[in-house]
Order: structure tokens, then C-alpha cells, then sequence
């Protein structure tokens, strides 16, 4: 029932969000006598933020189509170069890039939000690489009989996906970074492929904002999956997905109830933002309230998890501690990060994470035991918070140059 409950109140508001929308385009007509007083104004203003945040927003596009390298404009060409139920395999290149270019992956979340979220990770980092993204499928849109999905099946993905990106260069090795939960998959991943002497193996892994051991400096996130058993979030957080979509049936962790969780962690920010928006458009500064609305537009566009990789992450991750205590298994196998020998680590955090805590990522570089000091680097972002950590100034004139020159000084090796 709770996916229908939510299915009827979002339909209930999509009606009451094109009526305020409406309303405010009326209001604003300059056949309407109201227009030309403030108060038409200002109610206009007060109708399109209480439309705007009410709206429901499906999945964004990438659209990115161009670059600026040297000073000068390339066009950049997006392709899906790896289908999969669960995921795509994006690429982004332009002719701005030689050939010799880094192959970069970057592991998008599976958290709720699609992977257009690092929309400005990618075009930052295609500065320097070549780069390519997981783009994970909206659980409740991949039909039944496509199976499951686990964490098991994302660390399968993950070294699908190297292999791709390796074949695709004629023998390159990739690079890899992961941005928030999915450090722990592609931290095991890259210790499988190095246990296997795998030609895929990531030259280097980079990590950002990751809970690879979350009793380091505990968050509110942490707390919560720490305070009930696994049965409850089993019971209490997964849901059906109801007939109307492709994916009926399917068990899942709706999107809807991760925003919520996220909304309520920083209400009170949510809220001043929309308010600075309406003082934006009442002072007619169209650009600032359109920056909040673009943010918000990719914010509240939330996609579904399979219940199963949801549980599994829960458990393992958050409760277990499996990765930093040395018990996490892949399809039975344990995944011993000592064999980490080849791969260079990178572990970078932001200040005011309230999200992954201070420590929580740079765990990973003291679990790799056998990798050289040399190999091994770690960066804290003064200032920056989860979010800047991937996107914004901070990401982009802070944190990027430290990945690439990690990148620049690991890649020379090929397979």
C-alpha cells in the first residue's frame, strides 16, 4: 500500500502544481490589471515556487554537448557502449582529446538519484580523460524477468565494465572513480581484479566521501542504520512496485522515501532555499532563481533500488562493517584487500561531510595493507560538504586537479 499512497498523492499534486502554474502565468499577463500592482507580482512569484516544488520530474539527460579546452569549444559525443538490465555504460569524448587520453570510469551512486546527479564531475574530468559513467536503471522500470540485483551483481558490473572500457583502448587500463556509497563495491572490486592478476585491473581507484568503515566519525546516515536490525528496514522501507509500471511486482526501496530521508537531514536549508528563490524572482533576478530550480529540477528526480541490494548494502555495510573487518565475500569468495598491490588508492573527503563522516573513506588506505605509501594519497577538502566534494567550485578548482594529477602520476603502466 505505502507505493500506491505515494503513487495517488504525487498524482494529486502533479494536478495542483500545473493548477498554481497556471495561476502564476495568469496572474503575470499583461492583460491582467493585477500584473501591473505588486501584489499580482508577488503572488505570481509565491504560486511558481509552491508549483516548482510540488512538480514530479522524471529522469534527466546528460546534455552535455560541448566542452571548452584550451579556449577553444569541442563537441562532445555521448554513446551507450554497454546495455544492461540494471545499467548502461555511458562514454563521453571530444576532439579536444587525443587518443592516448586516461580512460576514467566514474561509479555513479545507486542511492536514489540518477547518475546524471555528477552531470559536473563528468564534464570537469573531461578535461583530462576520456570518461565513462554508470548510468543505473530505475528499479521499478526493469521487468521481473530480468531477476535480481545485489551487491553482489554491482561488483559484477563494475569489472564487466572495466573489462569494456580496457578492450575498447586496445589494452589500456582504466582508471576508476567512485563517488559516495559505491567506494565500498569498487574498493572490492578492484581487490578481486587484482587477487585474479585481471588485465582490467584500475591503475588507480579513486574514492570521495565513501563509508568504507562507518564507525569512523558516525553520521545521523550511520546512526539510523545502526539503531534498528535489518528486519526492520526489510518491513518498514521496502515496498511493491504497483502494476502501472514495467517493473510490477519487483520488491524495492522507493526513491521517493530516500529524498524524503535526505529532505529531512537539511530541512531547514530546503527551505530557506525555496525562499530565497521567491526573493530572487520578486527582485527579478531570473538567473539566481533559476540556478536554485535547475539544482532541484536533478535534486528531486529519484529513481528506485532493488530491495535486495538495498538490504545487502545495509547489512554489510552499515552494520556489519564487513569490508573494514575483514569478512566481505563476493559470490562466496573472500575479498582480501591485501592482494591490493597494482592499484594505486586515492582517498579524498570533505570537512563537512554530514553524510560519509571525516575518516570513514581514508579507512580504505590503511585496510590495503600490502600497497606501497607511495601508491597510497589522501586529500581533505577545506569547506567542502558531501555534495561539493562532486560538483561546484570546490569540485572543480580544489578536488579535480588532485585527481588528475593522482592520475597523470600513476598512468603510465599498460597491461
Amino acid at each position: 500500500m505505502l507505493y500506491q499512497a505515494y503513487e495517488l498523492q504525487r498524482n494529486w499534486l502533479n494536478s495542483v502544481s500545473s493548477m498554481a502554474s497556471m495561476s502564476a502565468e495568469m496572474l503575470t499577463s499583461p492583460a491582467n490589471p493585477l500584473s501591473h500592482f505588486g501584489i499580482g507580482s508577488m503572488t505570481a512569484n509565491a504560486l511558481d515556487v509552491f508549483a516548482h516544488a510540488t512538480a514530479s520530474y522524471a529522469k534527466p539527460a546528460f546534455g552535455i554537448t560541448e566542452i571548452e579546452k584550451d579556449g577553444e569549444l569541442h563537441p562532445v559525443e555521448e554513446a551507450t557502449v554497454v546495455n544492461r538490465p540494471f545499467g548502461d555504460l555511458k562514454r563521453f569524448r571530444h576532439t579536444g582529446l587525443p587518443e592516448s587520453s586516461p580512460r576514467l570510469l566514474i561509479v555513479a551512486p545507486m542511492s536514489g538519484h540518477y547518475a546524471t546527479l555528477l552531470r559536473g564531475t563528468v564534464e570537469r574530468m573531461l578535461q583530462s580523460c576520456i570518461v565513462y559513467i554508470t548510468d543505473w536503471a530505475d528499479a521499478k522500470l526493469v521487468p521481473m524477468h530480468e531477476g535480481h540485483f545485489d551487491l553482489d551483481d554491482y561488483i559484477d558490473y563494475l569489472m564487466e565494465f572495466l573489462e569494456q572500457i580496457r578492450v575498447e583502448s586496445d589494452g589500456q587500463r582504466p582508471h576508476m572513480m567512485a563517488v559516495c556509497q559505491p567506494s565500498v563495491p569498487a574498493f572490492a572490486a578492484t581487490a578481486l581484479l587484482n587477487q585474479n592478476n585481471s588485465p582490467a585491473t584500475p591503475l588507480t581507484l579513486t574514492m570521495m566521501g565513501g563509508p568504507i568503515d562507518t564507525r569512523e566519525s558516525p553520521t545521523s546516515v550511520n546512526d539510523h542504520a545502526m539503531n534498528r536490525p535489518i528486519e526492520w528496514f526489510r518491513q518498514s522501507v521496502i515496498a511493491t512496485v504497483p502494476m502501472q509500471h514495467r517493473g510490477a511486482g519487483r520488491r524495492v526501496y522507493p526513491g521517493f522515501m530516500q529524498l524524503s530521508a535526505f529532505m529531512s537531514m537539511n530541512l531547514g536549508n530546503h527551505m530557506m532555499s525555496h525562499y530565497e528563490m521567491f526573493k530572487h524572482l520578486t527582485a527579478g533576478d531570473e538567473e539566481s532563481a533559476q540556478a536554485t530550480k535547475d539544482f532541484y529540477d536533478e535534486y528531486r528526480a529519484v529513481c528506485d533500488m532493488t530491495a535486495e541490494f538495498y538490504l545487502q548494502t545495509v547489512e554489510e555495510v552499515f552494520q556489519k562493517h564487513s569490508i573494514p573487518n575483514g569478512t566481505f565475500r563476493h559470490r562466496g569468495e573472500l575479498v582480501d584487500l591485501d592482494a591490493i598491490t597494482d592499484t594505486a588508492l586515492l582517498a579524498i573527503e570533505g570537512e563537512r561531510d554530514d553524510i560519509s563522516g571525516l575518516g570513514q573513506t581514508k579507512a580504505a588506505l590503511d585496510l590495503a595493507d600490502c600497497l606501497p605509501d607511495a601508491k597510497k594519497r589522501y586529500f581533505m577538502a577545506e569547506g567542502a560538504g558531501h555534495y561539493g566534494i562532486f560538483n561546484g567550485s570546490k569540485w572543480r578548482d580544489m578536488i579535480a586537479p588532485v585527481v588528475e594529477e593522482f592520475i597523470d602520476e600513476h598512468g603510465a603502466v599498460r597491461a
